[in-house]
């Protein structure tokens, strides 16, 4: 399969910049230089959100695709006599991959301040220690400074984010990317990767491409987006869990990397807040129509623990028709998420078809032409 070299640019450069949910700005800026020129009309709404529209020959249907900016991170919340700094999760970690990382901090004016995630040596941990998981509350971040005054010096104050610092890599010359950052820089790069193509596709509808921000502390912009577009329909474009790894029952993560875009038909969490989308059959309906069509391969998705912007879009205002599309991904929410380049070229090549063959959806009066 051909890999175009503009996707593999827009994935390394979105991934290898820092966007802690609440500090997207950098985010905002690589997205706005790889998007330079395939767009109409490009804004930023108050939260911080970035649309770019691409016009349709008809004004009266919108798509709308949604991708976060932003990723798990780290906020600094006490700088000790001694120039340590304790931090905070900024979205949901698993605590056992915080520990004797680099880090990278944002300050105010705009710098970049290295640290890494100290704790005790196994020399000296008691057999307590060494069973115990170290929570991201008890780590502290060393700055290789002497003093609180040092720390503060370097730019560093309470309130600053922090992401972990490691540069995206292709898996031994293969079609494996592993950065820090791939949920959900993967699903930005396939946003640009279609406004690309769109340049010499027909398409009837105007499409709104969105970068969010602050998905991974409660897909905060689902709603706001949706109000203020009024599409038709709405997909998230994200990551999505995959099995084939040891240790992990294909029961419990059924999409396979490699096996083509993934398409959501239920996800919730739980635990955090009731979260979650059971995606509308019609919506699911017309996604595999368009991919057997087609011949692209696909997958369906259903998983717990998670959920996207299309969860708030669903329920906002009137209510608006919203689903899925999704790019498989292992290591979800660590320093090495990794994705498959061959499941985003099908993710992109789905997305331009549908735009392509829109024909109009669900509106919010309910009135139903064709799609």
């Amino acid at each position: 399969m051909e890999i175009p070299k503009t996707l593999i640019d827009a994935l390394v450069s979105l991934d290898n910049v820092s966007g802690a949910s609440g500090d997207e700005t950098e985010v905002a800026d690589a997205l706005r230089a790889q998007m330079d020129g395939l767009y109409d009309e490009h804004f930023e709404d108050s939260q911080g959100n970035q649309f770019y529209i691409k016009k349709g020959s008809s004004a009266e249907n919108k798509i709308l695709l949604s991708a976060h900016m932003d990723e798990i991170g780290f906020i600094i919340s006490y700088i000790d006599e001694s120039g340590f700094a304790s931090i905070m999760p900024v979205g949901y970690h698993d605590d056992r991959m915080a520990v004797n990382q680099d880090l990278v901090f944002r300050t105010a004016a705009g710098g970049k301040v290295s640290g890494i995630t100290g704790s005790k040596p196994a020399h000296i941990m008691s057999e307590e220690d060494h069973e115990k998981v170290i929570k991201i509350a008890d780590l502290f971040v060393d700055f290789g400074t002497d003093s609180a005054e040092e720390t503060r010096a370097l730019g560093i104050e309470i309130g600053d984010y922090g992401t972990f610092d490691r540069q995206g890599r292709f898996l031994n010359g293969g079609e494996y990317y592993s950065g820090k950052s791939v949920d959900d820089r993967a699903g930005l790069a396939c946003l640009v990767e279609l406004f690309r193509r769109l340049q010499s596709i027909e398409h009837a509808a105007t499409v709104v491409a969105v970068g969010t921000v602050q998905e991974e502390v409660g897909m905060r912009a689902g709603g706001p987006i949706v109000n203020r577009v009024k599409p038709d329909i709405m997909f998230a474009v994200d990551v999505t869990l995959t099995g084939g790894t040891p240790g992990i029952e294909w029961k419990h993560a059924a999409n396979r990397m490699g096996g083509g875009v993934s398409f959501n038909y239920f996800d919730w969490d739980p635990v955090y807040g009731m979260t979650g989308n059971n995606v509308p059959r019609r919506v699911t309906q017309s996604q595999i129509a368009i991919a057997e069509k087609y011949g692209i391969p696909y997958q369906r998705g259903v998983i717990t623990g998670g959920g996207t912007d299309a969860w708030l879009a669903y329920m906002a205002g009137e209510g608006y028709l919203t689903g899925g599309i999704n790019i498989p991904s292992r290591y979800v929410h660590t320093a090495v998420g990794t994705v498959k380049l061959s499941d985003m070229v099908h993710t992109v090549e789905f997305m331009c078809r549908y735009v392509a063959d829109y024909e109009g959806a669900w509106n919010n009066n309910l009135t139903r032409t064709q799609i």
